[in-house]
């Protein structure tokens, strides 16, 4: 289940934090990171790729680990495709190299890494993805007739995609 996180909190981290590093992104074109990774670039954030074992995915370079991606420039949100139980490390990357949030996708979730992370100022979200927020929360989806439980009189600003 996902968490608590509430939609003006999503819509504002999805707003401030543009450049991304996705951490465990695959470069297999059927991989859920890599859907995730071509969103990001197709909407407009810098997406920083950290995997050891790729040189680029999606025509960027890839970094081994978060402190080396943080070194070709700041990182303000790290997007966890990795197992629950291998958060805890990447949450301590991601306070060490000021990063402003911590997001594990679908399906991850570590209440250790969640509080370290809180405790360090950093937003937190679990069990939740990226580029589904994203469309959900900024207009992506409704043309496909699904539910974003958003209920809104005005029409949400499109993107130019």
């Amino acid at each position: 289940m996902a968490d608590d996180t509430d939609i003006p909190t999503l819509r504002r981290i999805l707003h401030e934090n543009r450049r991304i590093a996705v951490v465990g992104i695959s470069a297999e074109w059927h991989r859920p990171s890599y859907f995730v990774g071509k969103y990001l670039l197709e909407h407009g954030y810098t997406m920083v790729p950290v995997n050891p074992k790729y040189a680029s995915v999606l025509g960027q370079p890839c970094y081994p680990d978060l402190a080396a991606a943080r070194a070709s420039g700041p990182i303000d949100m790290v997007d966890c495709f990795r197992k629950s139980e291998d958060i805890v490390p990447l949450a301590q990357q991601a306070i060490a190299i000021g990063a402003r949030c911590l997001w594990m996708q679908l399906g991850v979730r570590n209440a250790q890494a969640a509080a370290l992370a809180r405790a360090a100022g950093l937003d937190v979200v679990q069990d939740r993805c990226v580029k589904i927020e994203h469309g959900r929360l900024f207009g992506g989806l409704n043309w496909a007739g699904v539910n974003t439980r958003v209920i809104s009189a005005k029409r949400p600003r499109q993107l130019a995609y």
